[in-house]
């Protein structure tokens, strides 16, 4: 099961990424792992790598490449990034997939956690190319950052079922945001399921975290593995 990193050109400017592929030939179904604050560390490192042993290309776009300001925590350069730059990046990763061989291009789609978690339902929302998305506890999809509507604002586009985890100790995304999102997608006739996790907080599925919850990570991974198989493996289910 062969890693490496690559780089993809975005409106002129490098952008890097972490991609680990499946040993044999594919097509294989695709999906692009969104990083949280800390970046493209060790933990979406090893989402790629779990997600390719299950049989998928993924891939992890460094969404921080256009930031030089090296005294940046990660928590500002998270708020620093804006929606229509990132919906580029995202594009890029998208096009670097379709473009390979090895890659079913009808059959891609997206995880994230924290930041990466909003980034998922604005991708879902935006570019139809991914046809299933599974945000954990994505935070401040309500909020505008960059461009005029927020992730919330563009759940009309979103193109397929999606699968949201969330922390019962979280404050953002809390359970009164799980359930505005929930009834919103439920308005718009969207296949959704959204589960929460007792005792969890924040960054629960990050081994790297202080905030780590070992089991709700080892009841929601394989959540996402089963919806993953069924919605790029198996047949494709509309949104």
């Amino acid at each position: 099961m062969p890693s490496f990193w690559d780089t993809v050109k975005v409106s002129g400017q490098d952008m890097k990424m972490y991609a680990s592929v499946p040993d044999g030939s594919g097509p294989f179904p695709a999906v692009i792992v969104i990083h949280p604050a800390g970046g493209v560390n060790e933990f979406p490192q090893r989402i790629a790598d779990q997600l390719a042993g299950e049989g998928y290309v993924a891939v992890c776009p460094d969404l921080f490449h256009r930031i030089t300001d090296a005294n940046m925590t990660g928590v500002e350069k998270a708020q620093s990034l804006q929606d229509p730059e990132i919906v580029a990046d995202v594009n890029a990763a998208v096009d670097f997939l379709q473009a390979n061989s090895a890659v079913n291009g009808q059959r891609i789609g997206i995880t994230g956690f924290c930041m990466g978690g909003r980034v998922s339902w604005l991708a879902a929302a935006s570019i139809p190319a991914i046809t299933a998305s599974v945000p954990y506890y994505g935070g401040s999809i309500m909020k505008v950052r960059g461009g005029e509507k927020t992730p919330f604002d563009l759940a009309s586009g979103i193109n397929g079922p999606m699968l949201f985890h969330f922390g019962e100790e979280d404050a953002d995304p809390s359970q009164e945001d799980m359930r505005t999102l929930d009834n919103e997608l439920t308005r718009l006739g969207k296949t959704h399921q959204f589960y929460t996790y007792a005792g969890a907080n924040h960054a629960f599925a990050d081994h790297t975290s202080p905030r780590y919850h070992q089991r709700a990570f080892e009841i929601s991974w394989p959540r996402t593995l089963e919806f993953f198989a069924a919605h790029l493996k198996g047949a494709a289910v509309a949104g």
